[in-house]
């Protein structure tokens, strides 16, 4: 039977945090105390103590800390910093070096799961994939926008590889393991600009008409950019190629219908709940949603394929905010209880 469970990644309060408003123990309680979940996810190098080299006392406090709350530590976020040497670019040998370092970490946490970006080569996963099955950590690979679920829909922009699911299902099913997955980021479902990234292009010298056009391509379910420069161009022929520019928003979308999720949950092992702004939905007080994700179909497909894994709050949306004084910042606390009361309410009637 479906259980599907809500979690917050720590991220989402990154503004409480940089502001010293808010401690790691007071996001853990703030998560326990007011969302009545327990699911905690983090990006390793905003949340370990001198990553990757932290002190056996940071891990203790951890522990101690999630224990005192009876937390459940998800999945933490890790990345590939490719660039880090002077001399040479890591090969995927050193890749894999690294997630094997950071699985032993997430081990040390008490993590169930480590987050691999979507650049991650496969051979690089498959190599640390022997340590993951060991310690007992899934590794999975993150799909983000403008990424698909399926190799035949097609994608545009750089570094982009359409089979990026069928590799991981490849490899798992060819060594029989549940400890390599997907970590689906419900930007996928995006289906228009998010408003803090809209008002930060207005605030910030983008032509209107141009954001005007690039809204009204969307509604057309235009989301090849160079289709988009098309239909801008012949909609307003004194476009500079500035302003064009700013038309590339565009590619940031997937091409995923929902129902596509069913067929992967079998795969899943966490997903990124990514929102940006909560808004109360007109004629329904108290309850809120993000206009700009599509969360309702595919939280309905998830229980119907039978997902048992947890959805974790990735608040985004102040970021575009930060280019003004606090007194304009979201309230991040608030945004991402509004979001658990969509999530609770979504998983409930779905």
């Amino acid at each position: 039977m479906s259980q599907i469970k809500r979690g917050v990644s720590l991220y989402s309060y990154q503004q409480e945090q940089f502001f010293k408003r808010m401690t790691i123990r007071d996001m853990i309680k703030e998560v326990h105390d007011h969302l009545e979940t327990d699911g905690i996810e983090i990006i390793c190098d905003a949340m370990v103590k001198s990553y990757p080299n932290a002190p056996q006392s940071f891990y203790d406090e951890w522990n101690d800390l999630m224990a005192e709350f009876n937390m459940k530590a998800v999945t933490m976020d890790i990345y590939m910093d490719v660039l880090q040497f002077r001399d040479h670019v890591m090969d995927h040998k050193e890749v894999a070096d690294r997630l094997i370092r950071d699985l032993h970490i997430a081990k040390k946490m008490g993590f169930e799961n480590v987050r691999a970006l979507c650049t991650v080569p496969i051979d690089s996963i498959e190599m640390a994939l022997p340590v993951a099955e060991e310690l007992g950590v899934r590794i999975g690979k993150e799909i983000h926008a403008p990424f698909n679920l399926r190799s035949d829909i097609p994608m545009y922009g750089k570094l982009q590889n359409p089979y990026m699911v069928e590799e991981i299902v490849e490899l798992a099913d060819r060594k029989h393991t549940k400890f390599v997955g997907l970590v689906p980021d419900m930007g996928i479902f995006q289906t228009t600009m998010n408003r803090p990234k809209l008002d930060y292009m207005l605030r910030n010298g983008s032509n209107p008409r141009v954001l005007e056009l690039v809204l009204e391509a969307i509604d057309q379910g235009i989301k090849n950019p160079e289709v988009a420069r098309e239909y801008i161009c012949r909609r307003y022929p004194e476009v500079s190629e500035k302003d064009l520019k700013d038309a590339q928003c565009v590619s940031m979308f997937s091409s995923v219908e929902p129902r596509e999720m069913e067929a992967i949950v079998p795969y899943i092992i966490s997903i990124h709940g990514k929102f940006y702004q909560m808004t109360e939905i007109s004629g329904h007080p108290g309850q809120y949603e993000d206009a700009a994700v599509n969360y309702k179909d595919p939280i309905h497909y998830l229980k119907k394929g039978g997902f048992d894994g947890y959805i974790c709050s990735e608040y985004e949306g102040q970021r575009d905010q930060q280019d003004r004084g606090m007194e304009f910042l979201a309230d991040e606390v608030t945004e991402v209880r509004r979001h658990h009361e969509m999530l609770s309410r979504l998983i409930e009637t779905a």
